[in-house]
């Protein structure tokens, strides 16, 4: 093993007690949130009055702190943002975890002694993303996206070493355990469509932890106990530390700011235990590794379940293996595995036990899995263990007549457990970590002698003296000076600055010790308040003088088959973009430019980059479109300097406000950017306020994109493969829905990365606030097709025409949408 760099375990906190837990356990640092811009709103959380505490105590006991502000900013919150990130910085946090790139740079302005970590969110997924922000932001860290295996994130140390020297060493942190979106992080849509709760803002309502029906072709599909299609198991990757360390990852995070102290006291001293253990065999060839014992004990990994698991897996980071990362049975936590019913009494069962035996012993919980809705399944706790025969409480009412043999048995609560793990992280006498002392002693026979630390000195009473036989060497003056007891402080250095033979009566020495330790801070730990920069943020915010409103309205229309581009054609469309299941087609939507040569052709990138995915970018600039809808960080940066194109930033870049605004226009060479799905009309109409209009474009109707996913529900319940090598590609032949539990249908499609995304089945349209966005300036709007066929894309396109051109109103347009969609048509997140 050659590990890069030295190691870090992180873990969540989300109230004080998991803050204990965490540094009892050996965490090296803790990450944590306030009750505003942070991804977990449902966590306690701690307050700003907090801050100047939790990070004495932190430092006290040698932990970092990393502050959450990982959603995006509205352009109303840029002054409440600045507040708190100049707190943080006076309370000595650490480092920002940020998912808004315009945050990120107002915290490089305002905070500039906290370090700027990229946010999962941030959805960076391949070298050049990172690359991009690297170029943007002083970066510290970066926190990469969830679905990269272990193979993968070894590319972007490669990238480093091997592609450009002008790549930088950023820190790589992964997440090794805990729950998993199923959506990219940053890119899921969900919660924001169906109920205006953003996971951008923290809000998310876990939608794909519910039950889902699969039709194809117009047919509902039988799945048996098959319906959570959408809900992955939890993440377990700590037989994967040592691959990690390899591919170079410093920090290993756990996800959990929403559990309870007793699960951050268990994961993170069993992954203290594998980090330890993978640091000791730095060194060792792969093939002794190889061969080594896991350090982590059945017992480990039992807890690792029995605290919080959905069934736990490697997730992405071992590779594709799409059935074995969701298998559909079950969105909730579950626990081990005991077994199967084998026979049933009047108030007992018998099981057959799985391959690994789990403890169970009177008061532990229990959930028969019926193939039933998850939240009409029956448990209980146990009254007697016999063997394989489990007798349960009468409390719990268990209906036996709904049980039958080869249901299956998990465990779901084990008191005893919980209850060692409580006494563990409330009765650990925490270490405290002394701070450091950098001593330097100075002088010559005739002169005082001076001890100096910093800008703290003292001076003896009496002169040195020449010494005769024994002078104060390096020896001595450690071992007096070094004798710190009870203080707060440790001797790290001395520098020895004597001149000639010096002596001084050892009772002297001790003295002035004991003087310059009492003219030091008494706690060393309790940060002084930073000096606050004089520099605002108004300079980053773009020049936003109101102009008259001059321009006509334009409309672009985001197409996704041959027939609508031809449809968009004969509409006279100035700019349609091509956005195809398939790029190879991408030729063919070119080449029709010639029968409306005023049309521009925009070819849309992938949502998702990964590494040695770079072909695909290249494919799309040998086609020569008039201009490209770019995605992602990493289209960002390898279109950069490419000025042959027009460039489009999409909606999957997060604009929330103008400061993110200006960044990515500026520094991606950007001729206007898509504002955020996230935005209602009163936040996007602050954004154009503060944002010259010409800048934006606004999506005025469309089929949400809620979830975008490496998930594929094609290949998982549709095909008897693994991936995409061997799964038949189902995608292509059929046309794909899933109904939720209100019975809307919601469109599947999956991308050249064979990545799905599911659609929101009701269109959304903006028509109803045309024109109090026309009165601000604003004059590019978007409408995006997803099925339609080329009549009914050519009524759409030209009702919305109408509306811009002033030839319908939009009370017209709005009654005129329902008889163009089965499903209807909403306001969605504008409203």
């Amino acid at each position: 093993m050659n590990p890069s760099n030295e190691t870090e375990l992180l873990s969540p906190a989300g109230n004080w007690d998991c803050a204990r837990a965490a540094i009892a356990a050996g965490a090296d640092a803790i990450f944590f949130g306030l009750p505003a811009f942070n991804a977990r709103l449902r966590a306690d959380n701690f307050t700003q009055d907090d801050l100047p505490e939790l990070m004495a105590f932190l430092h006290k006991h040698g932990v970092k702190g990393f502050l959450t502000m990982n959603t995006l900013i509205f352009t109303g919150e840029l002054q409440a943002a600045a507040r708190q990130l100049r707190l943080a910085e006076e309370a000595g946090v650490d480092a920002f975890i940020i998912q808004d790139l315009g945050l990120a740079q107002m915290a490089a302005r305002l905070a500039p002694n906290i370090e700027i970590h990229a946010s999962t969110q941030m959805t960076i997924t391949a070298p050049d993303g990172l690359r991009f922000v690297e170029t943007i932001l002083p970066l510290k860290r970066a926190v990469l996206a969830r679905e990269l295996s272990v193979k993968e994130i070894g590319k972007f140390n490669a990238a480093r070493e091997t592609t450009d020297p002008g790549y930088s060493s950023t820190p790589l942190e992964v997440f090794v355990h805990g729950a998993l979106c199923v959506a990219y992080s940053g890119q899921c849509l969900t919660s924001e469509s169906l109920g205006q709760r953003s996971a951008n803002r923290g809000e998310c309502a876990q939608a794909c932890r519910m039950p889902y029906e699969l039709v194809v072709d117009g047919v509902t599909r039988e799945m048996g106990d098959t319906r959570y299609l959408l809900s992955p198991q939890d993440l377990a990757a700590v037989d994967l530390i040592p691959d990690l360390v390899e591919a170079g990852v410093k920090s290993y995070k756990i996800e959990g700011r929403l559990k309870s102290p007793e699960y951050v006291a268990a994961v993170t001293r069993v992954y203290r235990k594998a980090l330890d253990d993978a640091a000791a065999r730095t060194g060792e060839s792969q093939a002794d590794a190889a061969a080594a014992s896991s350090p982590v004990s059945a017992a480990d990994r039992y807890q690792l379940e029995m605290t919080f698991s959905r069934g736990l897996s490697t997730g992405w980071l071992a590779g594709t293996n799409h059935p074995y990362l969701t298998h559909g049975r079950y969105g909730k936590k579950r626990g081990p595995f005991i077994g199967t019913i084998s026979a049933i009494g009047k108030n007992w069962l018998e099981f057959k036990p799985g391959e690994q035996a789990v403890p169970l012993k009177p008061g532990d919980g229990i959930v028969i899995d019926e193939g039933l809705d998850r939240n009409h399944e029956q448990g209980g706790r146990l009254f007697k263990v016999e063997g394989h025969r489990l007798t349960i409480d009468r409390l719990a009412k268990i209906d036996l007549m709904r049980l039958e043999p080869g249901q299956a048995i998990h465990k779901t609560a084990d008191p005893a457990l919980e209850s060692e793990l409580r006494k563990f992280w409330k009765n650990a006498k925490l270490s405290e970590k002394k701070a450091p002392l950098h001593l330097v002693v100075a002088g010559r026979p005739g002169l005082p002698l001076t001890l100096s630390s910093g800008s703290i000195s003292v001076q003896s009473k009496e002169a040195l003296s020449e010494a005769s036989n024994r002078p104060l060497d390096l020896e001595t003056l450690h071992a007096q000076l070094g004798r710190l007891g009870n203080t707060p402080y440790e001797l790290a250095s001395l520098e020895n600055r004597l001149e000639g033979m010096c002596h001084l009566p050892l009772s002297q020495l001790n003295a002035l010790r004991r003087e310059l330790i009492n003219q030091l801070p008494d706690d060393p730990h309790q940060v002084s308040p930073a000096k606050q920069p004089a520099e605002s943020y108004d300079d980053l915010l773009p020049d936003s003088t109101p102009s008259p409103i001059g321009e006509e309205p334009k409309l672009a229309v985001l197409t996704r088959s041959l027939e609508q581009v031809e449809a968009a054609l004969e509409c006279g469309i100035e700019t349609i973009y091509c956005d195809f299941e398939d790029p190879r087609r991408y030729r063919e939507a070119v080449a029709l430019k010639e029968r409306s040569p005023q049309s521009s052709i925009f070819l849309a990138t992938p949502r998702i980059i990964k590494p040695n995915e770079h072909g695909f970018l290249k494919h799309i600039a040998s086609l020569s479109p008039d201009g490209l809808l770019l995605r992602n960080l990493a289209a960002l940066h390898y279109y950069k300097d490419r000025n042959e194109f027009r460039k489009v930033g999409d909606f999957s870049l997060n604009v929330a406000n103008p400061v993110t605004a200006k960044l990515l226009k500026e520094s991606a060479q950007l001729e206007r950017l898509t504002i955020s799905y996230d935005l209602n009309i009163n936040q996007v109409l602050d954004l154009v306020a503060g944002t010259p209009p010409a800048w934006l474009e606004l999506t005025l109707h469309q089929h949400m994109p809620l979830f975008h996913m490496e998930h594929c529900v094609f290949c998982t319940f549709m095909s008897k493969g693994t991936s995409y090598k061997d799964c038949g590609r189902p995608c292509e032949k059929h046309e794909v829905h899933l109904r939720d539990r209100v019975g809307q249908l919601h469109r599947l499609h999956a991308d050249v990365g064979c990545r799905n995304t599911l659609f929101n089945g009701r269109a959304q349209t903006g028509a109803a606030f045309y024109e109090r966005l026309r009165s601000q300036g604003l004059e590019n709007f978007r409408l995006e097709l997803l099925d339609e066929s080329r009549s009914e894309a050519l009524a759409l396109i030209r009702r919305y025409h109408a509306l811009l051109k002033g030839q319908t109103s939009a009370s017209e347009l709005l009654a005129t949408l329902p008889a163009l969609s089965k499903l209807g048509v909403t306001e969605g997140t504008l409203a």
